[in-house]
């Protein structure tokens, strides 16, 4: 059977490998994931009682009109109804935004390294991509690029903060840049991990509402994998401009998102303890992983996610040489203090480059004693991105990890 000849062009997305798939190939009997960025606490207590209570819905189509999710989104960003358009996950919301503007005569731009998922959606409509050479967002690229191509460009991905890095603009930053791009150019914000960045610190917070209000071209993309830690339901959202929102529902198909997921994240969203808990737990294990990286002399970006990415050696792709003209405004400083690293140090900066330490040889040696992290390889990136769990297993993966160094 002949298929459309630019299907050879698309690659497959590379999850996180699975617990259960590892548990057997290896014969574990215990396995720690810490690959995926899913929420290391599980679902709160009030929405697994939520899901039982519902259970029995299981049957029926959900309510299609999503009413009662999108009039909680509402108050909860102070927009309208009709500026929300809920999906499963986010992701399908940037199947919906690329497909609503992105074909083969036109183009779009990202950063050099970020989501993979925004090329393999564009490239099924043959469009055309633009990166910057640097691999974090340095937004004076994105500018220059924009302006050389501006007549074809027509979709710009920000990725705030950005996966797999962790780096993040600051929201004055991305209102600045985006007075600067044409109406007809839809500006998508990709928020997925924003709440773990403006808990880090406000000058990272997205306001969709303000930001919708100031311009007519911009999606805010939102998520109740990470945080709320609903992954494994697929409920994620878009706020816009009712035009926007209204073009997207044209790409929707009928009852996309579960009924039992609709029930689940209006209890996650009001589960302000829950969120509290999981954001405390992030920012206190994430410190053990910088002190970590610090005292073995690995090189790591500034997260303001729930994961944190280790690099191993100066190839770090293209554009790194770029990376610190860009970060004062990315707030992707890199963190190796090569020079201060205590004396006591086992393992020093100059060890580490001495032997050479691949990514994904340390991930498939990780795997073997029970532990899944990424490999950032196919990105280019000799470098691991490793999700912040709870202290046990954060624990287990310093036991392991520091005798491969």
């Amino acid at each position: 059977m002949q298929f459309n000849e630019f299907l050879g062009q698309l690659a497959n997305y590379e999850p996180g490998k699975d617990i259960e798939v590892i548990a057997r190939e290896f014969g574990l009997k215990k396995v720690i994931k810490l690959a995926s960025n899913e929420n290391p606490l599980g679902a709160s207590k009030k929405v697994v009682e939520c899901l039982k209570a519902n259970a029995h819905l299981a049957h029926l189509y959900p309510d299609d009109t999503m009413s009662e999710l999108k009039f909680k989104l509402s108050k909860h960003y102070n927009v309208g109804e009709n500026q929300i358009i809920i999906g499963a996950g986010s992701d399908q919301i940037i199947e919906f935004a690329i497909h609503s503007k992105l074909n083969s005569r036109n183009a779009f731009l990202q950063c050099g390294v970020t989501f993979a998922m925004y090329q393999i959606y564009a490239k099924q409509t043959q469009s055309k991509c633009y990166k910057t050479a640097s691999i974090t967002h340095d937004l004076s690229e994105f500018r220059a690029l924009y302006e050389a191509h501006k007549d074809e460009i027509k979709m710009i991905f920000l990725c705030v903060p950005n996966n797999p890095l962790g780096e993040c603009l600051d929201s004055k930053a991305v209102r600045e840049f985006i007075r600067g791009v044409d109406e007809d150019c839809l500006v998508v914000l990709d928020a997925a991990y924003n709440e773990f960045a403006s808990f880090k610190d406000e000058k990272k917070h997205l306001n969709p509402a303000k930001l919708c209000a100031e311009f007519s071209n911009v999606l805010y993309l939102g998520t109740f994998s990470k945080l709320y830690a609903l992954g494994g339901l697929r409920v994620g959202y878009g706020i816009a401009n009712e035009a926007i929102i209204k073009a997207f529902y044209k790409l929707r198909a009928p009852f996309n998102v579960t009924n039992l997921s609709l029930k689940a994240a209006c209890v996650a969203l009001d589960d302000k303890e829950f969120v509290e808990q999981t954001l405390q737990n992030n920012f206190t294990q994430m410190k053990r992983y910088e002190d970590f990286a610090r005292q073995n002399g690995i090189k790591f970006i500034n997260s303001y996610t729930n994961f944190i990415t280790y690099f191993f050696d100066e190839c770090l792709g293209q554009g790194v040489a770029n990376f610190n003209a860009s970060a004062a405004q990315s707030g992707a400083n890199f963190s190796t203090d090569l020079t201060q690293h205590k004396a006591n140090s086992s393992t020093n900066s100059s060890e580490n480059l001495a032997k050479k330490l691949d990514s994904t040889q340390l991930a498939n040696e990780l795997l073997k004693k029970g532990i899944i992290i990424r490999d950032l390889k196919s990105y280019g990136l000799n470098a691991i991105r490793i999700t912040i769990g709870l202290k046990e297993e954060n624990d287990a993966f310093f036991d392991e990890f520091k005798p491969l160094l």
